[in-house]
């Protein structure tokens, strides 16, 4: 068996025409009674979500939207945890054309407010929980679960969706930032396209799977894959409302008979070292966010009958090798390969550094909002490759090995961090002259990095296990709970070259 020749062209036909719609690709073209999510509590108590359930809700609150003004390329930012109310909110957009900014929610209120007056955004979606983080953004409409969704839904709904086209963009993520502010990168409605291959051919989820990609739908690879991935192909994901524990996954996996698992590689990890017994058992696993380590798939293979496949890929493109699950694909599974290209991308090494024909089908890559000078910096002189910037090289079957990242990303429990997000909150702090947070490999072996910051004092301050502590603090108060850096050690200078850039990676190397 392979792929078919016209494989790329009829997923194109579907999600690329001239008049392609969100809300139509999404939810409306599939069976109403067909279930879309199952929703998962903190007791492991469960209801399913169907499609029609979503079109309902989502086409009354989308005549809220409208009434409150929020149209056609209209940013909106969604700060809410994986609850029946995120895929409706994500639909409602889609109807009236308005574009969604996911919020992750362990972020602070500094987080949440770079990216919504980044976007210009006119509305946030959000919870009770987490209204607080909403202070100070006078001129941004919110919209609260709870009463404010009981009378929205309670509306006429809206009898029409927005017809935009292939390039009209329905999801706008923020890049983690290293030299500068996080990037505002717009998902245009043909992405659905690469999306769907991803979950046919490389995650194989099948119509008679229990499929369930626990990756938070703050970040790229839980929205793409565990929202909208499953919602195009009219197939169910598990959406469990609890955050991560080994206790909570292993429970969900075995009540509910899991067969297809999506997750980074610091849950498998945590997982395996958990030592807690498991009846799971695995027909697939898959694994994205930083590079699997061995010790892993041969954990996963023994405990639940499954290994686990690498596969990667960017907030800018999706994901885009992979050692695919799919048998059509014909994939071999070779120790430490990410795997061959998705179909319709084009990739080769140049320089060593990993880079994708920028005329491949199902690159939907479109720039950065506002920023035509950092677009241009991912893409060759002629335009002609885009470069990811991560360094890799192929074999002579044309499978692909990563090396390392060619930036500073710091990978720290399937979470990409940016050292510029935490540098510009330590440096406010009175007591610090110049600080540069790096990532270190993480001792336990289960987070794979750990943020660490490099710290010089003003004049006349002595550190201190307390000041340590408070520039801990200040992060997570002021930007993330998830990105405050574990160690912060105290120096007399940074290193860094002459044209006083910092030398990062001679801070990882260093013994301390």
């Amino acid at each position: 068996m392979a792929i078919a020749p016209d494989y790329v062209d009829s997923l194109l036909a579907q999600y690329a025409g001239p008049d392609a719609n969100a809300a139509y690709l999404m939810c409306d073209r599939h069976d109403p009674a067909t279930v879309a999510f199952t929703l998962v509590d903190d007791d492991l108590s469960s209801r399913e979500m169907t499609f029609g359930e979503l079109h309902d809700r989502s086409a009354r609150l989308a005549t809220t939207l409208h009434e409150r003004g929020i149209g056609v390329g209209d940013r909106v930012g969604v700060l809410l945890t994986k609850r029946a109310e995120l895929p409706v909110t994500l639909l409602a957009l889609a109807r009236v054309g308005a574009v969604y900014i996911p919020l992750f929610t362990a972020f602070a209120h500094g987080a949440v407010e770079m990216r919504m007056q980044a976007a210009g955004a006119k509305l946030v979606v959000t919870e009770p929980g987490q209204v607080e983080k909403l202070a100070g953004l006078p001129d941004i409409q919110k919209l609260v679960a709870g009463p404010d969704f009981a009378a929205a839904e309670a509306a006429e709904p809206l009898e029409t969706s927005a017809s935009l086209g292939p390039d009209a963009p329905f999801l706008q993520l923020y890049t983690s930032g290293t030299t500068g502010s996080p990037k505002g990168v717009p998902v245009p409605i043909r992405a659905m396209a690469a999306f769907h291959a991803y979950h046919e051919v490389s995650l194989d989820q099948r119509a008679d799977d229990v499929f369930w990609n626990n990756a938070d739908p703050g970040w790229a690879y839980g929205l793409y894959y565990g929202i909208v991935g499953p919602l195009i192909r009219g197939l169910k994901n598990i959406l469990h409302h609890m955050h991560f524990t080994p206790e909570s996954t292993f429970a969900v996996m075995e009540k509910f008979q899991v067969t297809n698992f999506a997750s980074a590689p610091t849950v498998y990890r945590a997982l395996s070292k958990s030592g807690l017994p498991t009846t799971a058992r695995l027909r697939v696993a898959s694994s994205a966010g930083e590079p699997l380590t061995a010790d892993v798939t041969e954990w996963s293979q023994r405990v639940l009958g499954s290994e686990v496949r690498d596969h990667y890929g960017q907030t800018e493109t999706g994901m885009l090798i992979c050692t695919h699950w799919n048998p059509v694909a014909e994939t071999q599974v070779k120790p430490m390969s990410m795997g061959t290209p998705l179909p319709g991308i084009e990739g080769t090494i140049r320089d060593g550094v990993i880079s994708f024909a920028a005329d491949s089908p199902m690159l939907w890559f479109m720039g950065y909002a506002d920023d035509p000078a950092k677009t241009a910096t991912r893409y060759t002189a002629d335009g002609q490759w885009y470069l990811t910037g991560d360094l890799g090289r192929t074999d002579e079957d044309g499978y692909f090995y990563y090396i390392s990242r060619d930036d500073d990303i710091i990978l720290m429990a399937g979470y990409r961090i940016g050292p510029f997000d935490v540098e510009s909150v330590i440096i406010n702090h009175p007591a610090v002259a110049d600080v540069a947070v790096v990532g270190r490999p993480d001792p336990s072996g289960v987070r794979g990095e750990l943020a660490e910051a490099f710290v010089v004092l003003a004049p006349g301050v002595a550190g201190s296990d307390a000041l340590a502590t408070e520039l801990k603090l200040l992060v997570k108060e002021n930007y993330s709970a998830h990105a405050y850096p574990r160690c912060v050690h105290f120096v007399d200078q940074l290193p860094k070259t002459e044209s006083g850039k910092v030398q990062r990676g001679v801070l990882r190397k260093l013994e301390l």
